[in-house]
């Protein structure tokens, strides 16, 4: 495959382009230096034998003339050869790797995200083929989750709407009388249908965010703290500790209260239930230089490295067999993800032994 790029490469319609450049650069120079022989360097030897008085004849300054303009013409087609084999193997090194870039975007339009440019050395144009690279490997990344987030958006409609339609059905035909019991769990699975489509109109809103950021000065420990008291209830019904440190006794920072408050309450929520009972769950907020960091850390069993760099992506549970009613829809840190970023700041995840830690920053 290789050779059949170079081979590319050598029918490019850049190289004639380059060839007809090399040699008018020639020819110029050829031009330049035998008009320079004519006047200057004739002159120069009709001085040199007018000096050690050598007699000046005419047949004496013809062979001087025609012995440099003999050396010139072979030394022009020596560099005219030089150039042009020069000139194919750049045009070699140059053009391979950009071929290979067009066959290789061809097959990412055509839907093939698998195949890659091959390493170049460390020059302009490898810089240029680890890039192309990168960009394939983030585009095959995005494409694979665009496709498992259509599946997992249909399983996660699929689901209430079977139930629902399972019990329609069923009380219109009368196999199950409409009692209260009935009528609750069909509302129960609206409920689930609707708080879907709540969680998917925040994520858009969220992708967004740049957009419509209204920043003011906050108090982080306000927000956090009126947060926390959402969430009291949770936590004491799986006997979860709270804890929470700070460093200084205010934190304000210039961020949109209410997309900030949707960043704690996110992160909250996937704290509480992931956190087993009798757990621990503990914020912290530290300053660094220029930015300010909360740490939300959970007891439990240890996230593997490769679900890490995964749980802010839409849809993605790290449990993936855990049930919809207790673990979510996984939109919730993708949510919190996309309105740190609007702030300029970022989000992370850490494991160790028997603790997991989701932490963000925002510019101080």
């Amino acid at each position: 495959m290789l050779q059949a790029w170079h081979s590319r490469a050598l029918n490019s319609r850049l190289l004639p382009k380059l060839a007809a450049v090399i040699v008018l650069v020639i020819m110029v120079d050829t031009a330049v230096v035998w008009w320079s022989v004519d006047y200057f360097a004739l002159g120069y030897f009709s001085d040199l034998l007018e000096k050690y008085h050598v007699p000046k004849k005419a047949e004496v300054m013809d062979m001087f003339l025609q012995s440099a303009h003999k050396g010139l013409i072979w030394a022009s087609l020596i560099s005219l050869t030089l150039g042009l084999v020069l000139g194919v193997v750049l045009i070699k090194m140059i053009l391979g790797p950009l071929h290979q870039m067009i066959a290789i975007t061809r097959t990412i339009a055509a839907g093939d995200f698998t195949r890659r440019v091959q390493s170049s050395p460390n020059d302009e144009i490898g810089e240029l083929s680890r890039a192309f690279n990168t960009m394939a490997d983030s585009l095959q990344r995005i494409e694979e989750l665009r496709k498992r987030m259509v599946v997992d958006l249909a399983h996660e409609l699929r689901a209430p709407l079977t139930n629902i339609r399972g019990y329609l059905e069923a009380l219109s035909t009368g196999v199950m009388p409409p009692t209260p019991k009935t009528i609750e769990a069909v509302h129960e699975e609206t409920v689930r249908l609707s708080n879907l489509t709540e969680d998917l109109m925040r994520l858009s809103v969220a992708d967004a965010a740049r957009l419509s950021l209204r920043t003011a000065s906050v108090d982080l420990q306000d927000v956090l703290m009126h947060s926390m008291k959402l969430f009291e209830s949770h936590f004491a019904e799986k006997s979860i500790t709270v804890e929470t440190q700070f460093e200084g006794a205010t934190e304000v920072i210039t961020a949109d209260a209410e997309k900030l408050q949707q960043i704690f309450q996110n992160l909250i929520d996937n704290a509480w239930r992931y956190t087993p009972e009798n757990g621990h769950f503990r914020i912290s907020i530290e300053r660094t230089a220029g930015w300010i960091k909360a740490i939300f850390a959970t007891t439990g069993d240890a996230i593997a490295e490769e679900h890490l760099a995964l749980i802010f992506e839409r849809f993605y549970r790290v449990d993936a067999s855990r049930s919809r009613e207790l673990g979510g829809a996984g939109i919730g840190l993708a949510i919190a993800k996309e309105l740190v970023l609007a702030h300029g700041g970022e989000v992370g995840a850490e494991s160790s032994p028997g603790e997991n830690r989701i932490w963000f920053t925002l510019p101080a």
